[in-house]
């Protein structure tokens, strides 16, 4: 069903991506890079610190520099393990010293370097204290793509998440709607997803009725009941990378209109993923898709972003919104999800995570998109 897991990567992997965010940071006129610990440190070395404290670690990265990792002294035995550790130099430091003046002596000291968006306000200001002629900027405006290109290996640990997050929904479209709660439902979610190899969990989005309504409403107390449109969203992290898919399923038959929404969102969600190829903005994507809802006359009841990035979390850049004009390149993945929302009544969302190819895109997620009808 999921396949078989690809191998782990290697050191060489994890060399090959900091010498390319290295020359990225270059050509965006940047010194250098601050890598605290979180999703761009994991990517970049295979190094998830088992706790994040007040304790400084940041990873360094400069064109023409190797790779400097600055760690506490009692978290470097555990960086001394990561796979990527025999790809940089570590720098220790002990309680007493100055984290700031350690990682500074790495560092240009009127430089503007990219740093990660999770980093802590008192790491940064204690860089600045140290540094005041060094500016700053957060990796999502200053390297939006560092990861959005996903290479083989990435591809198929997604293509794996979906299969994943397939397997979840066939299954729980089987399961009693009627007369549970959605929070019920919402935990034979989380119990699929991690019975198909996931270990993490992020969402379980159950919205039954008039919560279907609200896009982000995840799970609460109401009884599902005959009749009710069920919007279900969910994913999480399957050995790394990210799943997320949406369905939306009715108990018992639907009425005409239900029907008639649920097929213009379906029709939507088509047309966003044909416009999915190489060198189209990503906006051209949710302009696609945001026609056909307009056309039909829902416009207004269509109020978020067609999509999202995904990789090693379930949310990053690319977005396909209004104003993002980024071209699509080969290797990017990011959700297509439509969605029509009537205030007090139900709404209809319906998701895939798509990779572009060299001629247009490919789904990682094959459940029907029919409607589909549930007890």
């Amino acid at each position: 069903m999921t396949g078989s897991t690809p191998a782990p990567f290697t050191a060489d992997d994890y060399r090959a991506r900091m010498e390319r965010a290295a020359r990225d940071a270059a050509d965006a006129g940047l010194a250098g890079l601050l890598v605290a610990p979180g999703p761009d440190m994991v990517w970049l070395t295979g190094y998830t610190p088992t706790a994040v404290t007040e304790r400084l670690t940041v990873l360094v990265l400069a064109p023409g520099r190797d790779p400097v990792l600055v760690v506490p002294t009692l978290e470097a035995p555990d960086a001394e393990h990561a796979t990527g550790a025999s790809a940089l130099t570590l720098r220790d430091w002990t309680d007493g010293k100055d984290p700031y003046a350690v990682t500074a002596a790495l560092l240009d000291d009127r430089g503007r370097f990219g740093i990660s968006d999770n980093t802590w306000a008192m790491h940064l200001l204690g860089l600045q204290r140290t540094l005041p002629d060094s500016s700053y900027a957060s990796l999502t405006d200053a390297l939006p793509m560092l990861r959005a290109v996903k290479d083989a290996a990435e591809l198929d640990l997604l293509a794996a998440a979906g299969a994943a997050a397939d397997a979840t929904f066939e299954e729980i479209r089987a399961v009693p709607f009627a007369g549970r709660r959605e929070s019920d439902v919402g935990h034979d979610l989380a119990d699929l997803l991690r019975r198909f190899g996931h270990s993490q969990v992020d969402f379980t989005i159950v919205g039954s009725g008039p919560n279907g309504a609200n896009p982000h409403h995840e799970v609460g107390d109401r009884v599902i009941q005959h009749g009710d449109m069920v919007v279900l969203d969910f994913g999480g992290l399957k050995d790394g990378y990210g799943s997320d898919t949406t369905r939306t399923v009715h108990v018992g038959e639907p009425t005409e209109e239900e029907r008639t929404v649920h097929d213009i969102v379906r029709a939507a969600q088509e047309a966003g993923f044909r416009a999915v190829r190489p060198g189209v903005a990503c906006q051209e994507v949710d302009r696609a898709a945001r026609a056909v809802i307009t056309d039909a006359g829902y416009g207004e009841y269509f109020i978020h972003r067609t999509g999202h990035g995904i990789g090693v979390t379930t949310h990053e850049p690319p977005y396909m919104i209004e104003g993002e004009e980024q071209p699509l390149v080969p290797g990017m993945c990011f959700s297509v999800e439509p969605g029509i929302y009537l205030p007090g009544r139900f709404g209809v969302r319906i998701e895939d995570i798509v990779t572009v190819t060299a001629d247009g895109g490919r789904r990682l997620n094959d459940t029907t998109r029919e409607m589909v009808i549930v007890d």
